[in-house]
């Protein structure tokens, strides 16, 4: 029965074709010789036409194995790839917030990030998770040096269109029935160097997404994650870098528009 399931599995996925043609002529030439329903020159040729699949078959494995090898060898030199690191977007956020109990983020406006997952960050707090987000200060001049650094030194106002926006969905969130005490936001006076977002940061199955931002705004941003089992250098790294963020960040309050806290 295992064989069958094997087998089921095998031909759904397409691998191992050769080693079960092969048994199988094999195995039918086998039969006719023994009936003998062929004569001796055509058992000869499907003989030799089988080795011949059979070797095929090796040769595919062994440029597999050849590959792999190499690829192995250039990780060994740092000659990786970038599209194996990086990408567009954080795979799988959304199912990996819903099951975050730390939530944590560093951005410039967040204004995507906010509009795209305030909803499941409400969930989560009303849960019991800590949410902690951090961006750029409205008040300060953390919005030209946004600007500038985006190559549109003029258009500072874009930024805190974007802000007040994310402003307005942070307070909905600290207001929200049930999340007192679990949402925190800080204004930074800084334009961070690259975005954060971090899950569970502390536990053994937490992730960070790190975002490179882009000078051109129109090209969209690299991302990257880093796991603690595998990354676990640069995992504390970055865990270490929200802290600094955070640290270095002004509380919001009520001349924010934000409810003062409890016992402040």
């Amino acid at each position: 029965m295992r064989f069958l399931r094997r087998l089921r599995t095998d031909l759904a996925a397409g691998q191992n074709l050769e080693i079960y043609t092969t048994a199988l002529l094999s195995l039918v030439l086998a039969v006719l010789g023994v009936l003998g329903a062929v004569g001796g020159q055509v058992l000869a040729a499907a003989t030799l036409a089988t080795l011949a699949l059979l070797a095929g078959g090796m040769l595919g494995s062994r440029r597999q194995v050849a590959e792999l090898a190499a690829e192995v060898r250039a990780r060994g030199r740092g000659e990786v790839s970038a599209e194996d690191f990086l990408g567009a977007d954080k795979a799988n956020l959304m199912e990996h917030v819903r099951a975050a109990q730390d939530i944590r983020i560093v951005g410039v406006t967040l204004s995507r990030t906010l509009r795209n997952l305030v909803d499941e960050l409400q969930r989560r707090a009303i849960a019991g998770a800590v949410v902690r987000v951090a961006l750029i200060d409205p008040n300060g001049s953390a919005a030209e040096e946004a600007a500038r650094r985006s190559t549109i030194p003029d258009r500072a106002e874009m930024y805190r269109n974007r802000l007040r926006s994310s402003i307005d969905l942070l307070r909905e969130l600290v207001e929200t029935p049930g999340t007192a005490g679990r949402v925190e936001v800080r204004f930074l006076s800084f334009v961070p160097s690259f975005g954060l977002f971090l899950l569970d940061p502390q536990r053994p199955g937490g992730r960070i997404h790190i975002d490179i931002y882009s000078h051109s705004s129109a090209s969209g941003d690299a991302v990257f994650t880093v796991l603690p089992h595998r990354d676990d250098q640069w995992f504390r790294h970055f865990r270490t870098e929200f802290d600094s963020v955070w640290e270095h960040g002004r509380p919001a309050d009520a001349s924010d528009g934000f409810p003062v806290a409890p016992g402040a």
